[in-house]
């Protein structure tokens, strides 16, 4: 149960947090493109205060904080099926809370370039920064799936790889063109699909009426570690496989949608026309066409 729990907090902030990414990165370059550029993050504006106004920065160190403390816990939790040597999970759990701890040190070296003069942070380091921590939560991700002893948590953990693959990405787009709104808006959406990942993670490896026909979790296994969830024949493995895939293909189309809506919802709050940009130039032609044959009648009255 402790597992399931985990996976939905974390589906809860990162949706959240790539949601909330979204909106104000649409919403920015909506009100100014010509003077549209990447942000780290997007402090609340409505309130002045130093603490609300870094609100977002203290919900992100609380969460990572969160997950530091349950991936260091569970990787010293005890495997019943294996005896007289240490289970995988106690590697990668090690591995995947020194992840957390590293972004957790990045959030708050932005936070502390925020409120203090100390440590200045430009937007292209930090970026850069979160690529190579993006890069390594592949790798650790990778290295975990061709670890793991579950055919269900191996499939998991190489599509979560994927998606950190494409978030680092984006960031390294980010940190070398600030200005490019495609990939700040895609950085969102991995983030978002990072999230409802985490979220079918835990009902495929926890929620028994999620669990793929022909796969089932050992009973010896209460936790919830490595090899908990099993499929016992060839064929129930890719059929499991195929419909994680299939859901995969799901969330990626309801993320695209989530984006299509959150720009539409924000460009109707902004009050931006559609095309609103590009209406003005058949005006300026016009009175440009207007102008040269002004300028042309006056020369023909001048030679009469």
């Amino acid at each position: 149960m402790s597992g399931l729990i985990y996976h939905v907090f974390t589906s809860s902030a990162l949706v959240s947090l790539g949601l909330y990414h979204l909106i104000c990165t649409t919403k920015n370059h909506l009100r100014s493109p010509r003077d549209y550029f990447t942000k780290p993050y997007h402090p609340f504006t409505w309130h002045y205060q130093p603490i609300t106004r870094h609100l977002q920065l203290y919900l992100i160190i609380l969460c990572l904080l969160i997950a530091f403390a349950h991936q260091t816990s569970i990787s010293f939790d005890s495997d019943p099926l294996v005896k007289g040597r240490s289970p995988v999970h106690h590697f990668t759990s090690l591995q995947s809370a020194g992840v957390v701890f590293l972004f957790l040190i990045l959030s708050v070296a932005l936070l502390i370039s925020e409120i203090t003069p100390y440590l200045p942070f430009p937007p292209d380091l930090f970026f850069g920064t979160a690529s190579a921590l993006f890069f390594l939560q592949y790798s650790v991700s990778s290295s975990s799936a061709s670890l793991q002893i579950s055919d269900l948590e191996a499939k998991c953990d190489s599509v979560s790889a994927s998606i950190s693959a494409l978030s680092a990405a984006l960031c390294i787009i980010l940190a070398c063109h600030p200005r490019l709104f495609v990939a700040d808006v895609g950085l969102g959406a991995s983030i978002c699909l990072q999230g409802l990942w985490s979220l079918q993670t835990g009902l495929s490896l926890y929620v028994d009426a999620f669990i793929p026909d022909g796969c089932h979790k050992l009973l010896d296994v209460v936790s919830g570690v490595e090899g908990s969830t099993k499929c016992d024949l060839e064929d129930s493995k890719l059929r499991a496989t195929a419909i994680l895939d299939l859901v995969f293909v799901v969330y990626v189309l309801f993320v695209l949608l989530i984006l299509i809506v959150t720009y539409a919802v924000t460009a109707k709050i902004v009050g931006v026309r559609r095309f609103g940009t590009y209406e003005a130039l058949p005006t300026s032609s016009v009175s440009a066409t207007d102008s040269n044959h002004i300028q042309m009648k006056a020369m023909t009255g001048t030679q009469a």
